[in-house]
């Protein structure tokens, strides 16, 4: 029987038992209360309140604007509506980096305000200070390297990242960092397959991987892209499990019709 059914509520401990045990991890991002019951109840294991909310929620072009306030308040809402499933939450551009009392004071703002159970911070030996702090005052902490969508004004690019040898090195470096540091997990974001499987091989934690392909120890994508409601998002990593993009605007074209011809509401309609 796989870890995942025999447990209650997932913790960072049930996923170490499911790397040990060499049992998939499967997360995926949410950022309202129904969507997020939705994805609790089809056996998530984590739930990322992802700062991509920037982008599907508020149609911003990068992760950069969204607020801590604005984090918490998804977090808040996914919180209420997951019974099983891990929450995860971003700590948002601005809120952690070059200020690790800030990182602190972000991170316990995030679990206190909205209940979530752990927190992801971008980048590796840069924010080992922010990490460290984090983590002694009792907060789970998970990693992403690779791609940063955070950074991305320094990468000029959403192009996969570490091919060169070079940056290679340091994201082998920056994992072990990482969970020397504490961390519970990593996602691996947009990188070679190759050295996904090698950096998920060398680590006693457990990796996410999105577009790092099939050797990291879970996957991530965000519910948006892989439910077909982004309709001009489409990286060779994604696979659409559903086209809800056609199916709503099908079903919102057939209300507007129905009421235009009076035949919405209709006599077994009213009261």
């Amino acid at each position: 029987m796989s870890v995942n059914k025999e447990v209650k509520r997932i913790t960072v401990h049930t996923l170490q038992e499911m790397k040990n045990r060499g049992e998939k991890i499967a997360m995926l991002t949410a950022y309202d209360y129904s969507m997020a019951t939705i994805v609790d109840e089809a056996g998530m294991d984590i739930i990322l309140v992802g700062d991509s909310a920037s982008n599907v929620m508020a149609g911003h072009e990068t992760t950069l604007p969204i607020t801590l306030d604005q984090m918490i308040y998804h977090a808040s809402a996914v919180v209420r509506a997951a019974k099983r499933a891990l929450v995860i939450v971003d700590l948002p551009f601005g809120t952690y980096q070059g200020n690790s009392k800030e990182a602190l004071n972000s991170a316990i703002r995030i679990m206190k305000e909205s209940g979530a159970h752990g927190v992801k911070i971008e980048g590796g030996v840069e924010i080992a200070e922010s990490v460290s702090r984090i983590l002694t005052a009792g907060i789970p902490v998970m990693g992403h390297l690779g791609l940063t969508p955070q950074s991305i004004y320094k990468f000029g690019t959403y192009t996969v990242r570490a091919k060169e040898a070079t940056e290679a090195q340091k994201l082998r470096e920056d994992a072990l960092k990482l969970q020397e540091l504490g961390c519970f997990g990593i996602v691996l974001e947009k990188i070679p397959a190759t050295l996904a499987k090698e950096v998920s091989e060398s680590l006693q934690i457990p990796t996410i991987g999105i577009g790092a392909g099939q050797y990291c120890d879970g996957q991530v994508l965000v519910i948006h892209d892989m439910l077909g409601i982004n309709k001009g998002f489409k990286p060779r990593f994604l696979r659409q499990y559903a086209n809800l993009s056609d199916v709503m605007s099908g079903a919102i074209k057939n209300y507007v019709s129905d009421v235009k011809a009076k035949d919405f509401p209709n006599e077994s309609e009213q009261y």
